[in-house]
């Protein structure tokens, strides 16, 4: 990948993390008072039907086109509810913060899983902006007492099922993003409506209103992080997985006006630090590729 698909995966990253920020405060509202599975299924119906206009939009048709491997999107789709699940039962039972740091080995895992399974070319700098980027987010969420728990446990499943659902995305590059969206929301919804008949809880308007402004947001966010994994190297935007946590502070301030506190300042500096390293490395090699380019000529 050039150093423009680079960039323009950096800054998807980056946009992804920030509308999945503003999902995920709306899903720990919701949880908590409604099964987890209607809040999925009632999100998905939202997501199914902006996506069903796009799909009419570009296409005339509600027709899908995944370019084979079948067997790909199944795994896919299985970590895709596996995710899903994990996040939303284990913040049931922990604090955000807690859930966000064990969210927050996600990048550690998609770049051991670069290296592993797609063969990608991670060297110590790139290892050491993710690692740099995790210590960042200890230091802003420190573990409370419940971080060693089921929950935890299984906030940490949901974060290696993530890296994973990055990297089979990563592998079928040739399938429209698009395509890969509406069939996971398709698959997702299924399962949520289902489970309306063994568990419901009736909403409120309000909350119902709610629940699908939260599909639209996850289904953009999804977007923007699939886009990104697909036009720039796993490993290259994983530190920016760690943005979130900047994003958490800055939706803080403005809905609930929560004043970061100077160790929150201080891991939050070391998380950009971390990221900027990543951007500034790219940028370099892009410099001394063209540099080389021109010498050549």
């Amino acid at each position: 990948m050039d150093e423009s698909g680079n960039r323009a995966g950096i800054l998807l990253m980056i946009a992804a993390m920030a509308v999945f920020t503003l999902s995920d405060t709306l899903a720990k509202w919701f949880v908590e008072s409604y099964p987890v599975w209607q809040v999925v299924g009632l999100r998905s119906v939202a997501a199914l039907f902006v996506l069903g206009l796009i799909l009419l939009r570009q296409r005339g048709a509600l027709r899908l086109s995944f370019g084979g491997r079948p067997g790909l999107q199944a795994l896919r789709l299985l970590f895709v509810m596996a995710e899903i699940w994990c996040f939303f039962w284990s913040v049931r039972f922990l604090p955000l913060g807690d859930v966000f740091m064990f969210y927050a080995a996600s990048p550690l895992f998609l770049t051991a899983f670069s290296a592993l399974i797609l063969r990608e070319k991670v060297g110590l700098q790139r290892w050491s902006a993710v690692t740099v980027g995790l210590i960042g987010v200890i230091v802003v969420f420190p573990p409370s007492s419940e971080a060693v728990t089921l929950p935890a446990l299984v906030a940490l499943l949901g974060s290696m099922s993530l890296a994973m659902m990055l990297i089979l995305t990563r592998m079928m590059r040739e399938a429209s993003g698009l395509d890969l969206l509406v069939l996971q929301t398709l698959i997702v919804g299924i399962v949520g409506i289902g489970s309306f008949a063994v568990a419901w809880t009736p909403p409120t308007l309000i909350d119902t209103s709610a629940m699908f402004v939260m599909g639209l947001l996850a289904t953009g966010a999804h977007f923007m992080m699939n886009k990104s994994v697909s036009i720039a190297p796993s490993s290259v935007v994983a530190p920016f997985q760690y943005t979130s946590i900047v994003w958490a502070f800055i939706l803080g301030y403005l809905v609930w006006s929560d004043v970061p506190s100077w160790r929150d300042i201080f891991g939050v500096a070391i998380i950009v630090a971390a990221g900027l390293f990543v951007l500034y490395r790219e940028w370099r090699l892009g410099v001394n590729r063209k540099r080389i380019a021109r010498t050549t000529e």
